[in-house]
This record gives structure tokens, C-alpha cells and sequence, in this order.
């Protein structure tokens, strides 16, 4: 067991309680690490913070948080002023309620940890709470303060301990619709569905944890090894996409090791109209994204032509073009 808990403190049960320590769950530690380097020199960098202002560097006992209440000005807030907000949830765990665990979206479940009694005293409290969700199949809600915010937490009898997850809020997941709205509702043939069941039926096996390789750090160590031993590295990465697939039941039937049957050609006016359609005409309009925005380009063209018939200037016709605004990304290591 780790010697540090991540956070302590009571977990309760209406008029019952005992304290408990939380452990995080998972860890990124293992994972090959790269630091930033002076490429002249091999020396370690080290980042400063300068004053927007000044320009000047700022050491580490001047370093604050401060709230922007408008533009350019800030309140200063001292982490003192925040450890001394007192709510509940900042020292006790309080468990609001009891849900089935079918009943939470997977997509709201954010950080595991380990919950273990951190007293003696405490144990047989800690094994009633346990008990008692395990026998009516239930897992509980309650909210803890970590890292200065409040969290909903799951509990779940784990074991001889609890596992604790933090929940999302509602603001914090997005709404599927926004991406799958765009897909089309298609029919699928029954002898197309059945082949791909086949495959699902010869894939099947138990989930093991232990049989998954994370296989690029494993390359990233064996190309780590390689160039500490001086050997010459490739330059390029080998093309690895796979091809297009032109024939989903022939490729069913591969896959299945099955001789591909041949398929008889459209013949219907439909699907002769359908080939011979301009592929511009046949896609569909795009929705624009949001953080975009349309473009009115005017096309080349004199119109001198058409000012010489009627004495008007003609109006140059448009074309539509979409220019995508470039956003930056930001997970927790797990």
C-alpha cells in the first residue's frame, strides 16, 4: 500500500461513521517519460514564469492564484482562504443515496480509487457500509472535496475494501446527438449481418487485463535501446493503413475464410441513374461545425461582357468555401 493517502477523512451512513483513507486507483508512473531538453547543449530545461507586465521572472514564493473579475484585473486568493472554506464534503464523505449501478452512464465515470478503513476503531463500521450495499446489489452517492472542487463519488463494494469513482457532472459530458446525429439509418442485409455475427461468435473470449500490450511504449523502449547503443534508427514510419474495402460481403466471407461469392451487377434504371450521378451532387451538405465559419469568395471573371449589353454592372457570383478554426486539446493520466 502506498505510504501517502490521497485524501482522509469519515465516510458516513446516516448516524454511522468511521474514517477512511483514499488511495488512487491507477497510476502512470510506468510509462516511459520525456523531459525537454536544450538540443545544443543535452542539458534538462526548466520553465520560468515571467510577469506579463513586467517581463520580469517570478520566483516560486511569489508564485499566487488570482480570480479575473475583469479584463486585466484580478482578486487574489490565497489557498489559506480556500482551505477554510468549510463544507462538508471537504473532510467527510456523507452518502446521499442508494442507485442500481446499471442505472449510471458509463460516460460519467471519471477517476477510480481505493477506500480502505484508516482505524482500528473504525473497521466494523467500514464492513457494515460495505456489507450492506453488496447484499442489496446497490452502490451508493455521496460528494467529496479533492483538489480544492467537489466531486459526486460512486461507491461500490470492492473485495474486502470499497471502490470509489468520481462522477462528471451533466455540464461536463457531451451530448452523443451532436456527433452520431449525421449517421445514416441504414438497412442491413440479413446475410451481411449474419457473417459479421460469425465473427463477433469466433472472436469472443474473456476479458484479461494481462493480454493487452501496450505496444508502442514497448517500440519506444526497443527504439530507447537502439539509439543508446548506437545503431541507426529509420527515419520514416512504414505505411500500415489498411486498403479500402470495395465488397463488404466479400470481405465478410474472408474474413470468415469462406470462398467469396460473385455478386450479380445493378441492373435497375435506379442504380444505372445513381452511377452515372456526379459525385457532387449525390453528397450530402455538411453541417458546419461549430467554431466555423463561411467564406464568400468571389469568383474570377471580367463581366465586361454583360456591362456592354445593358450598362450594368453585373454582380460576380460567389462560391462557398469553409474555414476551419484550429482549437487546442488538453485527460488525466490513467
Amino acid at each position: 500500500m502506498p505510504s501517502r493517502p490521497y485524501w482522509k477523512g469519515h465516510l458516513q451512513l446516516s448516524l454511522v461513521s468511521c474514517p477512511i483513507a483514499l488511495y488512487s486507483a491507477s497510476s502512470s508512473g510506468e510509462r516511459v517519460a520525456f523531459r525537454q531538453i536544450n538540443k545544443k547543449t543535452g542539458n534538462r530545461l526548466r520553465q520560468q514564469l515571467i510577469d506579463e507586465e513586467t517581463q520580469k521572472p517570478v520566483s516560486a514564493e511569489d508564485k499566487g492564484r488570482g480570480y479575473e473579475y475583469a479584463k486585466g484585473a484580478y482578486l487574489q486568493v490565497d489557498d489559506e482562504e480556500l482551505d477554510a472554506i468549510a463544507i462538508e464534503s471537504s473532510h467527510t464523505i456523507d452518502v446521499d443515496s442508494f442507485v442500481p449501478r446499471s442505472q449510471i452512464d458509463e460516460r460519467y465515470l471519471d477517476s477510480p480509487y481505493y477506500i480502505v478503513p484508516n482505524d482500528k476503531v473504525g473497521q466494523e463500521a467500514f464492513a457494515v457500509i460495505r456489507e450492506a450495499m453488496r447484499v442489496k446489489d446497490m452502490v451508493a452517492l455521496g460528494r467529496v472535496v479533492i483538489s480544492k472542487r467537489e466531486r459526486v463519488v460512486m461507491l461500490q463494494p470492492w473485495g474486502k475494501g470499497i471502490l470509489g469513482e468520481t462522477l462528471r457532472y451533466q455540464y461536463e459530458v457531451r451530448d452523443a446527438e451532436e456527433f452520431f446525429d449525421d449517421i445514416p439509418d441504414l438497412k442491413i442485409k440479413k446475410e451481411m449481418l449474419e457473417l459479421a455475427q460469425h465473427i463477433v461468435a469466433s472472436k469472443t473470449a474473456e476479458f484479461d487485463p494481462a493480454q493487452f500490450r501496450d505496444r508502442y511504449e514497448e517500440a519506444v523502449v526497443e527504439m530507447l535501446k537502439k539509439k543508446q547503443a548506437g545503431a541507426p534508427l529509420p527515419k520514416t514510419r512504414p505505411s500500415s493503413a489498411p486498403s479500402n474495402v470495395i465488397d463488404l460481403m466479400q470481405a465478410l466471407q474472408r474474413s470468415l475464410g469462406q470462398a467469396p461469392t460473385a455478386r450479380k451487377p445493378a441492373t435497375d434504371a435506379k442504380a444505372a441513374a445513381s452511377a452515372k450521378q456526379p459525385a457532387a451532387k449525390k453528397a450530402k451538405a455538411r453541417k458546419t461545425a461549430p467554431g466555423q465559419r463561411e467564406l464568400l469568395l468571389p469568383i474570377a471573371g471580367s463581366g465586361k461582357r454583360d456591362e456592354a449589353k445593358d450598362g450594368k454592372r453585373p454582380k460576380a457570383p460567389v462560391a462557398k468555401a469553409t474555414a476551419t478554426k484550429s482549437s487546442g486539446t488538453g485527460r488525466k493520466a490513467g
